[in-house]
């Protein structure tokens, strides 16, 4: 599995950081976290051009490697352990316990996750 990333066609973007020193109370909000899409973000596949996108106001952003399939799990209803778990089974020996969560973390900080 490729990392997943995200290109937004926007001419300004945030990037987003992470600190490494999480305190426990952070890590359990974390986990029990469920990701969604925020309400005016669709995720779309462009069948003329082959790439999956975040649809929003103003902006699309194209996804690669397999953002579709990381973001595709977010419902809401899958914790961040579940949507980890999941992946791991569809894809073995890929890095998915720290690649997602960091890609998922970094979705939320721009706004576009719940």
């Amino acid at each position: 599995m490729t990392t997943p990333s995200a290109t937004t066609s926007s001419a300004t973007t945030s990037s987003a950081t992470t600190s490494s020193a999480t305190t426990p109370s952070a890590r359990s909000a974390e986990e029990q976290w469920r990701p969604r899409l925020a309400p005016a973000i669709v995720l779309r596949h462009d069948r003329v051009r082959g790439v999956d996108l975040l649809v929003m106001p103003e902006r699309v952003v194209v996804l690669s490697g397999r953002a579709a399939a990381v973001l595709a799990l977010c419902d809401g209803e899958r914790d961040v352990r579940g949507i980890v778990g999941e992946l791991a089974a569809r894809f073995p020996g890929a890095p998915v316990a720290t690649d997602v969560p960091a890609f998922l973390q970094r979705l939320r900080a721009e706004g576009w996750l719940g």
